[in-house]
């Protein structure tokens, strides 16, 4: 963890969740508000939810509500598509952009995710830009090059503490139950710092960096110790209350 830096636990419910849901979002409304959480929550329903969702989270100083992924454009003729102006207007206050599972089963290149995390901007949103390697490019020794070429051109000019946030996830950890060693957890986000700093001066010194990959109750504790890790994006285990509350607790 990094001082000063208020960390982030964000869940990404992916293609989870129906109207019957609330009930569980709901109690990590109230488990936030009673104080067990140590850090900003952010769940990130399907967007047939956001509106639901964020209408029981208004007033709410601690858990807040985004989506998933967004069109480049405002408006425009592209069916099934949803604006970051609409998932705002639906009550989102962040957007998920470049997920692994977007580049792969999508196809959504470096440019297009940095085009999305603008369009965020444009909507008044936070955008959550992930990057993260996999097995193959792992194995291959290609960890802090293929991460390296992702930050730059998927996180765009201009970025602040307060319009972006990092979260590198090492594909090949996402919902495997594999998670990288603490010492390979530092290094990786280590240099995704020294990137930021490098690119914004003192605004790379309190971007977030959220590790993302396998993060469970079991383990967050550890994982939230290691230096610049900013809290992290969550996937299945972000679907319980009491496991998304117990990962918030992990934060030191």
């Amino acid at each position: 963890m990094t001082d000063a830096i208020r960390p982030l636990i964000a869940g990404n419910w992916k293609m989870n969740g129906l109207k019957s849901s609330l009930a569980e979002f709901e109690a990590m409304l109230a488990g936030a508000s009673d104080g067990a959480a140590k850090a900003d929550l952010l769940v990130c329903p399907p967007a047939t939810l956001i509106a639901d969702f964020a209408q029981k989270a208004r007033g709410s100083k601690t858990l807040s509500v985004g989506a998933q992924d967004c069109h480049a454009k405002a408006s425009g003729a592209h069916t099934g598509d949803l604006s970051a102006e609409m998932l705002a207007d639906a009550g989102a206050r962040a957007i998920i952009v470049g997920h692994s599972e977007r580049r792969a089963d999508h196809g959504e290149t470096d440019v297009e995710v940095r085009q999305k995390a603008e369009a965020a901007w444009r909507a008044g949103l936070t955008g959550i830009v992930c990057i993260g390697e996999t097995q193959h490019q792992r194995d291959q020794g290609q960890t802090l090059d293929i991460c390296r070429g992702q930050l730059n051109i998927s996180v765009p000019d201009g970025s602040r503490s307060d319009n972006l946030v990092v979260a590198y996830e090492p594909v090949w950890a996402i919902g495997t139950g594999l998670t990288p060693t603490t010492g390979d957890v530092e290094q990786i986000h280590g240099f995704i710092r020294e990137l930021l700093i490098a690119r914004f001066k003192g605004e790379g010194t309190r971007i977030r960096i959220l590790y993302g990959g396998s993060v469970k109750p079991s383990n967050a504790a550890e994982l939230m110790a290691v230096s610049n890790v900013n809290g992290a994006l969550v996937g299945g285990a972000s679907l319980k209350a009491a496991d998304f509350l117990a990962i918030a607790r992990g934060c030191p």
